[in-house]
């Protein structure tokens, strides 16, 4: 009697012969045509990318010797500027994509496409944390050479791991815009909003620098206490403990995406109700 030989197990194939995606391959591909889809477009890339490194370069190097917050300025800056780039990212990278492609009808032709619907929120999440990476190398390669910056190896990792993991809540926030405005409205909603939330924040100044009356409403906001967290890595936390500044971000975070899921169902019910 012969003993049957074991064949090596193929993957299953579409009718024409060509082997059917992951799952896990689908994901990777949304997500690196989602990454080049942005960076290709040159405003996204100039005025997300470039802007928080021109301004660390501007407000940060430029005063390098002045001490803030117990810490060196270039230092105090560098998380800051990380804080207020990393926002950027996260709110025009959901915000106005969101928006302008419902505007557009992307939405809808992926809704029938055989793509899993996560898909398409995973690879934007993607998008973000990477572009919020590039934004915190440039921000650490400048302020370790030109800045004099001198921190622990497990502050710079502390730093850079706030500052990506705090993209979520602001994430959370652009979805919920992107679902709220119209394409045409959606960059100058998020740039009304987000602007003089960063002042308020103490994300271009100090924030005890600022009048009492800001710094009264400081609290109040969102990138306050992403950045209070930052600080708070290098030692320039000025107010709250670290738990709390968490707990209010995680709020927010719930209340966005609550905010975003509503603004979804009633889009599609506009679309196929």
């Amino acid at each position: 009697m012969t003993t049957p030989v074991a064949t090596p197990a193929t993957p299953a194939t579409t009718d024409a012969g060509v082997p059917r995606p992951t799952l896990v391959r689908i994901y990777v591909t949304e997500a690196r045509h989602e990454f080049l889809k942005l960076i290709r477009i040159p405003i996204f890339a100039v005025s997300t990318i470039a802007l928080p490194v021109v301004f660390y370069v501007l407000f940060g190097l430029a005063f390098g010797g002045e001490e803030t917050g117990g810490v060196g300025r270039t230092t105090y800056m560098l998380a800051t500027y990380g804080t207020f780039g990393v926002i950027g990212a996260a709110l025009f990278g959901f915000g106005v994509s969101v928006a302008v492609e419902r505007g557009q009808g992307w939405m809808r032709l992926k809704r029938v496409s055989p793509m899993p619907p996560q898909a398409y929120f995973v690879a934007k999440v993607v998008m973000s944390t990477t572009v919020s990476a590039l934004i915190i190398g440039a921000l650490f390669f400048l302020g370790a050479t030109l800045g004099g910056v001198s921190m622990s190896a497990p502050q710079w990792i502390s730093l850079g791991l706030v500052l990506l993991v705090g993209a979520l809540p602001f994430s959370a926030m652009g979805l919920a815009f992107g679902y709220l405005v119209g394409p045409n409205s959606a960059p100058a909603m998020l740039n009304l909003i987000y602007l003089p939330m960063a002042f308020a924040s103490g994300l271009w100044i100090p924030i005890h620098q600022l009048p009492a009356f800001v710094q009264g409403i400081a609290p109040a906001l969102p990138p306050y206490h992403f950045a209070q967290l930052a600080l708070g890595t290098v030692g320039a936390s000025e107010s709250g403990s670290q738990a709390l500044h968490a707990v209010v971000l995680l709020a927010f975070t719930g209340f966005f995406l609550t905010v975003a899921a509503w603004g979804f169902r009633r889009d599609e019910g506009r679309t196929y109700g």
